[in-house]
């Protein structure tokens, strides 16, 4: 099945703009799903939205409510958070730039391809990689997405550019509390010796293909045999459903110089509070 971008705009680097897509990198339709069965009728089960003492409700009289420390929920109308989600721009600004090895691992989230919208745009998609991989460093912007600000860091990655959204800081929980009982003193010299022996030992270039999901694959397996054989309970499926072209690049090679004139070096921009937001209907 053919990649359907989740994000169309423009890439910018300064003066630069680049038209892009954004695809996921996650490949969705790996592993196996399920949907639960009625033994007794073969057909599906379905979930209803109920309330304690009253039954089954209908979607349009749910609100949104959030739990307090007094034992009671503030309750928000759809409108009203309708009217705070941020307008989808069709631009991703690299505002800052950072050591690739200096965002840890705990930072990242979700993992997408940045892809050229057509030829036009390659030259200068190329010329962002390329300053990307010699200087070693992670490009970071804000992308607007779904009504949600996303903190992404842009690298490259083969022939392309990775982009991946990062953790806020406040979404992080501290370890401090957890590592604070493990003392801080040196290793014993000739364990840490026959430690540092193995890991040698095994050390080899990343492959992800020298690894399986062993679970998935005995999954597939007992599938496939289930499939096969006609003493397998089977249960009838049935339809239970419910129910900008971009811009043109600049001239990259004057909107570069022009960039390094008027763009100030150090930390990147901080967002502006007056951003543009959806008006309540």
């Amino acid at each position: 099945m053919a990649s359907r971008a989740i994000w169309k705009g423009q890439l910018r680097l300064s003066l630069v703009s680049i038209p892009i897509e954004i695809h996921s990198a996650r490949n969705s339709g790996a592993r196996v799903s399920f949907r639960q069965i009625h033994r007794p009728s073969g057909k599906p089960v379905h979930y209803q939205k109920v309330v304690q003492g009253v039954g089954p409700v209908e979607s349009d009289d749910i609100l949104k409510g959030y739990a307090t420390d007094g034992d009671e929920y503030i309750l928000l109308e759809k409108d009203e958070i309708d009217a705070i989600k941020l307008e989808t721009k069709k631009t991703f600004e690299l505002v800052q730039f950072v050591e690739a090895t200096e965002i840890a691992p705990i930072w990242f989230d979700r993992p997408y391809y940045v892809v050229p919208t057509d030829e036009l745009a390659e030259d200068a998609y190329r010329v962002v990689r390329d300053a990307l991989r010699q200087t070693g460093k992670a490009g970071l912007g804000q992308l607007t997405m779904r009504g949600k600000e996303y903190l992404c860091a842009v690298r490259p990655c083969g022939d392309g550019l990775l982009m991946e959204t990062l953790h806020y800081e406040k979404d992080i929980r501290s370890a401090d509390p957890l590592f604070s009982g493990i003392e801080d003193e040196a290793s014993d010299e000739e364990l840490l010796g026959v430690a540092t022996q193995l890991i040698e030992k095994k050390t080899a270039p990343f492959d992800a293909s020298a690894f399986e999901d062993n679970y998935a694959t005995a999954l597939r397996d007992l599938i496939d045999r289930k499939m096969k054989s006609k003493k397998t309970p089977r249960a009838k499926a049935s339809d239970d459903r419910g129910g900008g072209e971009a811009e043109n690049v600049v001239d990259l090679m004057d909107a570069l110089k022009k960039s390094l004139k008027t763009s100030k070096s150090g930390n990147g921009r901080k967002s502006s509070p007056g951003r543009s937001r959806k008006k309540a209907s």
